[in-house]
């Protein structure tokens, strides 16, 4: 009989405690002491300040494992960036050597493909039996 008694009691202090410490929680989230929404904490003050301090450390740590991670996925950015930055350049420059190795007429073919929207041709033009230009076999630049 006596712990059926006992449990909404002890369940009702409970609501309360929880009841403030959301309260509690939610105005140090906000930044304001707002004297509307405080409770009587003559009993369960010290137990609320010390949920908030754990709660503050728990939420310090969640940032600070934060921050690292972030501070990692930049740094994985910033060398993806200098890789793409790295490989923009080089087929730059190997699109200036494949414009100079270009006959006009290839290079007025290509023009016209691109403002038809068709895909560039495969086979060479007749009387034409070289080999593709590699870029990488001539340096940084044209020879010429």
């Amino acid at each position: 009989m006596k712990s059926q008694w006992c449990r909404p009691v002890a369940m009702d202090l409970g609501v309360y405690q929880l009841r403030h410490f959301s309260i509690s929680f939610l105005s140090s989230l906000l930044g304001t002491e707002n004297d509307s929404v405080r409770l009587d904490n003559s009993s369960s003050g010290a137990s609320v300040a010390a949920i908030d301090n754990k709660i503050e450390q728990a939420m310090d740590l969640v940032k600070s494992h934060l921050m690292y991670a972030v501070r990692e996925e930049v740094e994985v950015l910033k060398e993806q960036i200098k890789e793409f930055i790295e490989k923009n350049s080089q087929l730059e420059q190997e699109n200036n050597l494949l414009k100079t190795l270009a006959s006009p007429e290839q290079l007025a073919q290509f023009q016209a493909q691109l403002q038809t929207g068709s895909p560039p041709a495969t086979t060479q033009p007749q009387g034409t039996t070289q080999p593709p230009a590699q870029p990488a076999s001539h340096g940084s630049g044209p020879t010429a």
